[in-house]
């Protein structure tokens, strides 16, 4: 059966999925890439996203391993995609990772100014989607073709889809990092009481990985 997930997705111990300035020098925010320590040095990240040999194997490879995992579709919003705001000033921009891509998939960036598709290298596709949440959600099951869909972030995209009922399963990992102010992930979110609980716990040097699951009988139709 098919899921909308996050995966994969770093928390500062208190709570924040990204630092405070984003900018293209600085794309995770100030403070941010201390976050992804346990992330960075896996053999699944090297080859997958840096294209490089070599890595670590262990648990936290293996979750990283696993957030590729039947995924047919990802949904990304425009932070995630660029840092440029407002209306695209050309079609230059082409995302943080050169002409091939990790995602290999269709992708559909949630923004509020349209764009032609991209078409990537190694199967990758943007497609930009204007009208919501919702709208973008509905694309990327269809094109996903009964594979998972992963919702990769930013914070405010996951928190769009998590208090719309949207995801089905979430892999946090908990870095060991505090970053004091940022986009925090679950302010204001009961998740108890959205039907949440851990099923899944795992404690590495560098990470503490939770996979959460909802209640079926919370799952939106």
């Amino acid at each position: 059966m098919s899921k909308v997930r996050v995966a994969a997705f770093t928390l500062s111990a208190d709570g924040f999925g990204a630092g405070p300035g984003q900018s293209l020098d600085r794309p995770l925010g100030v403070g941010g890439e201390q976050l992804h320590g346990w992330l960075f040095g896996t053999r699944t990240f090297r080859q997958m996203v840096l294209g490089l040999e070599g890595g670590s194997t262990g648990a936290d490879d293996g979750f990283s391993a696993r957030s590729f995992d039947n995924v047919g579709a990802w949904i990304l919003g425009r932070n995630m995609f660029g840092p440029v705001r407002g209306p695209w000033p050309d079609d230059g921009w082409k995302g943080w990772w050169g002409p091939n891509p990790p995602y290999h998939v269709p992708v559909f960036v949630l923004t509020r100014h349209a764009r032609p598709p991209l078409e990537m290298e190694g199967g990758t596709s943007f497609h930009f989607v204007t009208d919501g949440i919702d709208a973008a959600l509905r694309r990327a099951k269809a094109a996903a073709a009964g594979k998972d869909v992963r919702i990769g972030g930013g914070v405010s995209t996951i928190r769009q889809y998590l208090q719309a009922g949207a995801i089905d399963e979430m892999h946090l990992a908990q870095s060991p990092v505090l970053l004091g102010s940022g986009e925090s992930l679950l302010a204001g979110i009961d998740l108890p009481a959205l039907g949440w609980r851990v099923t899944e716990r795992e404690s590495t040097a560098q990470a503490m990985h939770l996979v959460l699951t909802r209640a079926s009988s919370h799952v939106r139709s």
